[in-house]
């Protein structure tokens, strides 16, 4: 079973690369809109938000949102992004179920 893992992490190295990249501008984007609501200024949009956590970066959307206090009221946020999380779970395991990956 490891090695199963270590095989795949190893010929699909670009992809994990990928998602710890988005995930980690995710979270510097939720930061980032954290601190200019804070000091009542112009804000990076919901849709924005949504964006980065639906190409990928919902583990850090989801990590932000509470490490930060970010979003954790709005129900585009605490449903939506543990819902997109969810769904690219279900797909990444499809792939790699169904050898696509």
């Amino acid at each position: 079973m490891t090695e199963n893992i270590i095989n795949f992490v190893t010929r699909h190295s670009y992809m994990f690369i990928y998602f710890l990249v988005i995930n980690v501008i995710t979270f510097i984007v939720y930061y980032i809109d954290k601190q200019k609501a804070k000091k009542h200024k112009y804000r990076i949009s919901e849709a924005t938000l949504i964006a980065f956590a639906a190409a990928g970066g919902s583990v850090f959307a989801l990590l932000a949102m509470y490490l930060i206090r970010h979003k954790v009221r709005k129900p585009k946020f605490y449903i939506g992004v543990p819902l997109i999380l969810v769904l690219q779970i279900i797909a990444m395991y499809l792939l790699i179920k169904y050898k696509v990956l």
